[in-house]
């Protein structure tokens, strides 16, 4: 393939290489030149264009990125039209990819200008997520080349590149999964109950149904009899966890598996979270021991064996042994040991007050509630004046909706604006501008809202006392009878996942997930917690006379 400079008169049938905007012209990159664009180029003036001539036997990119997409499809999976050389790929249901690697590797090896990117093997996706690309880089791909990669994609007994639907929105009835938890003295039944919660959640996702759960002694006859009781129900996916975690091949949960007439496949797996997994099978039943971080919804490594059975892929002992490379999900504050740790920094955690005050207050109707009045001053600057006179190193103020107005109401507070430009995208995309407006040397920021106008400056200290990262505390929450709010102090480690929360929620759900970090702070008064939402609500704190 040619590729340069040639004089605009001599550049007819060429591909113009770089896009071309003037005054009344524009001719986009990839642009065939025809008469009619070699004329309006000379009228423009333009002398010279760069441009690509293809050589015989060279493919043009959309050609060529077609052709490769074609070869890789496999079943769940839809191509786009070739534009600019490339194709993306798309799933057409949820489920798992499921790629051969070598392959891949060996079609981006052939050819510098032929590239193919994918999602990781076994990555789970929801129906119209891109899998994978294919970009032909310069305006044409060598055809002995381009051919020499289809036939490395077509050369398995099964497609380079496939999704496996989850049972159920692919061929066969959907899995019904039994689950049992077992007790000890002490054990509460909150925490049963929430297990159940996430473990549904977590299995609603994959298309799977909790047709029962059972709780029981942790001994194991007890579980025992529980195993046979789900498998005569029918379930054809079992989950264990125990009020104990599993740590040999005699413990209670693998024992009562193997009187089931079962098999241990694999106990523990390289991924963290996740480590105290089992992997095991009582006939053509999957059974899972769950390591304790799954009673929580955040990821980790019994995730990644669940999805693949819920898409009907097979997963063995020596499958979960490879998964070690890239099994380090996240650091866990509750275990700093034997992993090492940041020297400890000399003096005082610089801690920012964050106010979200962006919001477009809906169910006050036409009224912005952040703008009215009350004590004599509009609702906004109770929480400003809290976080400006608490021990916060800065208060920054996110504004959207009725942004001047809000900046104008706070006039004379130190404190330092930012707009979100579209605070439409809720609650979470507020607290995602905020977060990216602290500085490096900010340690943790405590999350104020505006409709707050009861919190105080010292209770904003006292999240601020409580933050001792040394000692695990890395996230504190303010509470009144047992009950958690708002405010929240949070460790700078958590922003890179509350930024990428969204919709119209905050991060509450965090939490949960790291509760072993959470410090409560008791306020010293209920209103404490109170946010303001409604015309009703406004009006009972006007009427509020200790306000």
């Amino acid at each position: 393939m040619f590729f340069g400079d040639l004089a605009t008169s001599d550049a007819e049938g060429a591909i113009l290489a770089h896009s071309v905007r003037l005054k009344g012209l524009a001719l986009k990159k990839g642009q065939r030149l025809g008469p009619e664009h070699i004329e309006r180029l000379t009228e423009a003036g333009i002398e010279t264009v760069t441009v690509a001539r293809l050589d015989e036997g060279d493919i043009g990119e959309d050609e060529a990125a077609g052709r490769l997409a074609d070869a890789l499809t496999g079943p769940g999976l839809r191509g786009e039209k070739p534009h600019t050389g490339r194709v993306n790929l798309f799933a057409t249901a949820d489920g798992v990819v499921h790629l051969d690697a070598a392959r891949i590797a060996a079609i981006n090896g052939v050819d510098e200008a032929i590239t193919v990117a994918t999602l990781p093997d076994y990555a789970a996706v929801q129906a119209g997520q891109m899998v994978a690309t294919v970009k032909i880089i310069p305006l044409a791909a060598p055809g002995a080349e381009l051919e020499t990669c289809v036939d490395i994609a077509q050369g398995g007994e099964a497609a380079s590149l496939a999704l496996h639907p989850y049972r159920g929105q692919g061929a066969g009835r959907a899995r019904r999964a039994g689950l049992v938890q077992t007790r000890v003295a002490g054990t509460k039944e909150s925490v049963l109950d929430k297990t159940r919660t996430v473990t549904t959640e977590r299995l609603t996702g994959l298309g799977i149904g909790l047709a029962d759960e059972r709780r029981c002694p942790h001994t194991t006859q007890a579980v025992l009899a529980e195993l046979r009781a789900l498998l005569d129900q029918g379930a054809d996916l079992l989950l264990l966890i125990g009020a104990s975690a599993i740590i040999d091949r005699r413990d209670v949960l693998p024992e009562a598996v193997s009187l089931a007439g079962g098999r241990i496949d694999r106990l523990g797996m390289p991924v963290d979270p996740g480590n105290l997994l089992m992997l095991a099978r009582i006939g053509e039943t999957p059974v899972l021991g769950l390591p304790g971080c799954a009673r929580s919804p955040k990821l980790n490594g019994f995730d990644w064996v669940l999805q693949r059975i819920a898409a009907d892929l097979p997963v063995s002992g020596d499958d979960i042994g490879g998964l070690g490379v890239g099994g380090l999900l996240t650091e866990i504050p509750s275990r700093p040991l034997p992993r090492e740790e940041k020297p400890a920094k000399t003096g005082k955690p610089a801690v920012a007050a964050i106010v979200l005050a962006a919001g477009q207050s809906s169910r006050m109707g036409a009224q912005n509630k952040l703008l009215a009045p009350l004590g004599g001053k509009p609702m906004v600057a109770h929480a400003v004046a809290a976080a400006t006179h608490s021990g916060a190193a800065e208060t920054v103020v996110v504004t959207g909706h009725d942004g001047a107005k809000v900046r104008a109401a706070l006039a004379g507070y130190p404190v330092r604006f930012v707009h979100c430009a579209d605070a439409s995208g809720g609650l979470s995309h507020t607290l995602r501008c905020g977060l990216e407006a602290l500085g490096p040397d900010v340690s943790a920021a405590v999350i104020c809202l505006g409709d707050m106008p009861f919190v105080s400056a010292r209770g904003i200290d006292a999240l601020i006392e409580a933050y001792d990262p040394a000692q695990g505390a890395t996230i504190a929450v303010t509470t009144h009878d047992g009950k958690r709010g708002n405010p929240v102090l949070w460790d700078r480690r958590y922003f890179g996942e509350m930024a990428r929360i969204t919709g119209d929620v905050g991060a509450r759900h965090l939490i949960g997930a790291y509760g072993e970090a959470v410090r409560e702070v008791i306020a010293d008064d209920r209103r404490r917690l109170v946010d303001i939402d409604t015309p009703e609500a406004l009006a009972a704190a006007r009427m509020d006379k200790s306000a």
